[in-house]
């Protein structure tokens, strides 16, 4: 199973500051940040990290990512789509929106573009929006693009719902984004990740928070002293969620997200040290995690502070 990277985690690095003339790193530079320096074989863009790109752009980012050997997997549109709406007029946008990004996922190289879906849960919106979503896969299976759909509020919060969606719609290249945060916030976590794994085309391990002895690190600097061994997340358990994935036969990426408090690449290192143990890889050695320079092989002056 590859481990990725879900780069949105890193848009205080990718996006300048109020007070910054540039970003702290350049986005034509994170395809090398994410082999070298993270140790990660992929990652997945959000649309909100390429505003004001160009075609010429996002050929440019395909080339660095071919240089450097580690491929833009999926294209995720964060703000949820109106495609419940009940006037058509009002669903337009979103899938004239939905359509430059399935176009950009080509041209990026991905396999995959991931859509939010603003609708209420009842049959009749459901049937409306697989209606809508249907024209798109046809747009999508054309350009050899995976159409998946992101948990939200409302039609797609519930895990048979979204199974029932993908059957109105139809087709080879419809599926499911599953994110462990959503799922953990469900009745059942593994049983949510049972029913949408076997259509990912990705899975976000999103992770929070870390602690060691039962006290959670809510600071950059108590982040960055945990030691590697006894490290725990909370406030779920990411192991029985990997097992639940894996149960299901999944082998596609495996997304890193890190949401919580300080230093994010920091978090990120914790984040694949758990999930390496939880897939039965070799644990890191407490020594690996003195401090951020040895774990990254990079100087934190050079790096950057995240807040």
């Amino acid at each position: 199973m590859l481990l990725t990277l879900t780069a949105s985690c890193l848009k205080s690095m990718l996006v300048p500051g109020a007070r910054s003339k540039g970003p702290k790193l350049d986005l034509l530079d994170l395809p090398n940040f994410t082999r070298d320096t993270l140790g990660l074989s992929g990652f997945n863009l959000s649309t909100d990290l390429l505003a004001g790109a160009n075609r010429a752009r996002l050929e440019t980012i395909r080339e660095r990512t071919d240089r450097a050997g580690c491929s833009c997997l999926l294209l995720i549109e964060p703000e949820p789509q109106n495609f419940g709406a009940k006037d058509d007029r009002h669903a337009v946008g979103a899938g004239e929106r939905m359509a430059r990004v399935i176009d950009a996922a080509q041209i990026l190289g991905c396999s995959a573009a991931a859509v939010r879906i603003a609708a209420n849960d009842d049959d009749d919106t459901l049937t409306r929006v697989a209606n809508r979503l249907k024209p798109l896969m046809e747009r999508a299976e054309r350009l050899d693009i995976n159409l998946v759909i992101s948990p939200d509020k409302g039609l797609t919060l519930r895990p048979e719902r979204v199974t029932e969606l993908l059957k109105k719609v139809g087709g080879f290249r419809i599926g499911t984004y599953p994110d462990f945060e959503t799922a953990a916030a469900s009745k059942d976590p593994v049983g949510y990740l049972h029913r949408l794994t076997p259509y990912a085309s990705a899975v976000c391990a999103s992770t929070v928070k870390f602690a060691f002895g039962g006290k959670t690190a809510d600071t950059d600097a108590a982040l960055k002293a945990l030691p590697a061994k006894g490290l725990a997340h909370s406030p779920y358990d990411l192991k029985p969620l990997v097992s639940a994935v894996l149960s299901v036969g999944y082998d596609g990426p495996l997304a890193l997200d890190y949401r919580g408090p300080g230093d994010v690449v920091t978090g990120i290192a914790h984040s694949k040290a758990l999930l390496q143990t939880a897939l039965g890889l070799d644990e890191p050695e407490d020594d690996d995690f003195d401090d951020l320079e040895d774990l990254l092989g990079i100087d934190e002056e050079e790096l950057g502070s995240e807040e």
